[in-house]
């Protein structure tokens, strides 16, 4: 069975494989660390939302609406309408989240 590394020596296929075996290292460690500075975000979100039941009522509301406006915009395009959609409830807020 051919493939790119036939015509490659033994020698040039070990370096080769060990270096897709350190980037798959560095990636899984980039992987490791990305999903732990992601649960260090939701805790500290866990945490000032329950400081804070003002916020988290008012983020509660935004999704809400942000859903609404999702749902009617699907329908609208149910029904043939092809029209540009309202603008994110979030992006309203912060102009760098969210699409059109």
């Amino acid at each position: 069975m051919y493939n790119e590394y036939d015509n490659l020596s033994f020698e040039e296929q070990l370096h080769l494989t060990e270096s897709q075996i350190i980037q798959r290292h560095n990636q899984q460690m980039f992987l490791r660390r990305n999903a732990q500075l992601l649960q260090q975000e939701l805790n500290f979100e866990a945490e000032l939302l329950e400081d804070n039941p003002e916020l988290a009522q008012t983020i509660h509301s935004f999704n809400i609406q942000e859903i609404q406006a999702q749902q009617q915009g699907s329908f609208g395009v149910m029904q043939g309408d092809s029209t540009p959609k309202h603008q994110s409830v979030w992006s309203k807020f912060f102009p760098g989240l969210g699409g059109n």
